[in-house]
């Protein structure tokens, strides 16, 4: 898993609510257990016309998303079924970050052991951020996940995460990797059993 420690990007703003699973990742492209190409066929509904071409006003198909990093969502994100795929599809696109007032708690936990950091905030930061970002698109946040602090250029915002998560995340360790930073004291312990 990518480190993570902080990010400045710019953000796409995706005000949608109860966007589930399938609509991140529609079904028909879950039969894949690579993760490359993924974010091609991310929002595959939402961003392309029945012949495969691109949807012209589809956010994710607009010049000034190109590179961003910070996918700015509407309530109760990633709902729905239960798929890895979903962070593994925002992930191969590029974001790395996604900003809600709720997410799914298994899209969550899935996001959190890939490297996808889940940024919830109360419903009125979450408003003033979408409010914002209509008035300045190409404004850059900073997400700062050893301060747990989401920083915009008007303020900023502390949000939750896990202290396990957290230090998988800074330390660029899925849950085995954190396992195995203590093999030499695991030896010892087995060690001593005898």
């Amino acid at each position: 898993m990518a480190q993570f420690t902080s990010l400045t990007s710019r953000v796409v703003p995706l005000p949608v609510n109860d966007i589930d699973t399938d609509q991140i990742i529609p079904a028909r492209f879950l039969k894949a257990t690579d993760k490359n190409g993924m974010g091609d066929n991310l929002f595959a509904d939402w961003r392309y016309n029945s012949d495969g071409s691109p949807k012209a006003d589809f956010v994710l198909n607009k010049s000034e998303s190109k590179g961003a990093q910070i996918l700015l969502a509407g309530d109760n994100f990633g709902c729905g079924s239960s798929r890895e795929h979903a962070p593994w599809a925002l992930i191969a696109y590029g974001f790395r970050a996604v900003i809600s007032t709720s997410f799914a708690d298994i899209f969550r936990n899935n996001s959190l052991k890939n490297g996808l950091i889940p940024i919830i905030l109360d419903k009125e930061n979450h408003k003033m951020l979408f409010d914002y970002i209509e008035e300045v698109p190409n404004a850059e946040f900073t997400v700062d996940l050893e301060s747990q602090t989401l920083h915009f250029p008007n303020g900023s915002v502390s949000f939750p995460i896990d202290p396990f998560n957290k230090t998988c995340l800074l330390n660029g360790v899925d849950e085995l990797g954190y396992i195995m930073g203590f093999e030499k004291e695991i030896a010892e312990f087995e060690a001593n059993l005898t």
